[in-house]
């Protein structure tokens, strides 16, 4: 039996026991006549005839389906191995490496891990106007014959004093009720100040709440609400005039330590998602607490130097002036095509005294820019995770009166 036969048998067998769930239940519900007791029912899980597999042989099965599906859609078959139970989900998440590894993004959890050292991950963002709205795909570029992969999707809501971009798993569930929901970014009035927060504390830590925090008035459940943990401060320089040029912004990561693009460091990479009902449980119009994390919180639990606590920042790197195009440039190699003032790329903004590398300094660590009509690219690296990159290129999107 070939491979593509066996996955392909994995997928129906997944398929058949979901429907067969679904009709027996609809099936007892409309013939069942006496009444039961209001009881929960553990009904058992129909494992099917891949859960009995040999250690040795589910290993090479999964070990080649992984080294053979490596770019999406394909790539889904990868997530339907981790489908099948527990033993091929255990199996599944030992053979799947982090994108920092592989260069690949494969589960949800992918996406809040930081990117490969050695070449960027290419993706695309799609702009809806109508629905204020931001989609990021997987991929160089849109193409009309072959669907993308959506990674994350962001809405614009503006408020009276500030905007939120709130950012979510799918396009069409921005509630932070939702399971979907992985954070927000919040700019001040002037659009000068960008903060990122996001649902989960980084790295793992449990941190604990501030017992000082107020709660909103209207909060009608005595449920803990969520949390919200500051990671990162995006600031724009004032340039009302337009006199300093095209627009200068510098990042903190409050959770990247400094040791992340020195020789021999590691970035914070979560492992797995909370718990849902941890971290579901919450009526939304109640206030939630912020928690600042920053990178002495992580060096507590990574055990490594004071030196190492400092977090790393982020500066756009400074263009140059175009005598013959009379226009300020960057070298986006090929992958930006349109002239805006969006357009920006990031590398580190070190001291001498952090002894890091020349060519580590010049590294692009994320380029975002614009190559058509509401469609712009996102190219993003090592020790930035696709989450953090795609709410720094959101912060570029919002109005900046103060700025231009």
């Amino acid at each position: 039996m070939s491979l593509k036969s066996i996955v392909r048998d994995i997928k129906d067998g997944i398929g058949s026991v979901s429907r067969r769930g679904v009709e027996g239940k609809h099936w007892r519900k409309c013939t069942r006549s006496h009444i039961a007791p209001d009881v929960a029912v553990c009904e058992p899980v129909e494992q099917g005839r891949w859960a009995n597999l040999p250690p040795e042989l589910l290993l090479d099965i999964v070990r080649r389906v992984e080294e053979s599906e490596t770019s999406w859609p394909a790539r889904s078959v990868v997530v339907y191995c981790g489908s099948v139970c527990k033993s091929w989900r255990d199996i599944t998440k030992e053979i799947v490496k982090t994108p920092e590894v592989c260069g690949r993004l494969t589960f949800p959890i992918s996406l809040k891990q930081p990117g490969p050292r050695d070449s960027p991950i290419q993706c695309f963002i799609r702009r809806d106007r109508a629905t204020s709205t931001y989609l990021l795909y997987f991929g160089l570029t849109p193409s009309e014959n072959k669907r993308a992969k959506l990674l994350l999707a962001a809405k614009k809501i503006r408020r009276a004093t500030s905007t939120d971009f709130v950012i979510s798993l799918l396009a069409d569930d921005f509630s932070k009720a939702s399971n979907a929901y992985l954070g927000k970014v919040r700019s001040n009035f002037l659009g000068t100040k960008f903060v990122i927060y996001d649902s989960q504390p980084p790295n793992d830590v449990v941190v604990q709440p501030n017992s000082s925090q107020r709660f909103h008035t209207k909060q009608v459940s005595p449920r803990q609400p969520p949390f919200k943990y500051s990671i990162a401060t995006v600031t724009y320089e004032l340039n009302v005039l337009r006199t300093r040029g095209p627009r200068r912004m510098q990042c903190i990561m409050h959770t990247i330590p400094i040791s992340s693009v020195q020789e021999g460091g590691t970035a914070p990479t979560p492992t797995s998602f909370p718990n849902s009902d941890e971290k579901r449980s919450f009526v939304a119009k109640g206030k939630e607490p912020v928690k600042v994390c920053n990178a002495s919180v992580l060096s507590s639990s990574l055990a490594t130097t004071p030196s190492c606590e400092e977090p790393v920042v982020l500066k756009n790197k400074a263009p140059r002036w175009h005598e013959q195009l009379q226009c300020w440039c960057l070298n986006f190699k090929g992958r930006v095509t349109v002239a805006s003032v969006k357009n920006f790329q990031l590398v580190a903004a070190v001291d001498p005294s952090h002894n890091v590398s020349a060519a580590e300094q010049e590294k692009v660590i994320l380029q975002f820019g614009k190559i058509g009509k509401d469609i712009f690219t996102m190219d993003y690296r090592y020790p930035l995770s696709a989450f953090q990159a795609f709410a720094l290129c959101l912060s570029s999107f919002d109005t900046k009166p103060a700025c231009e």
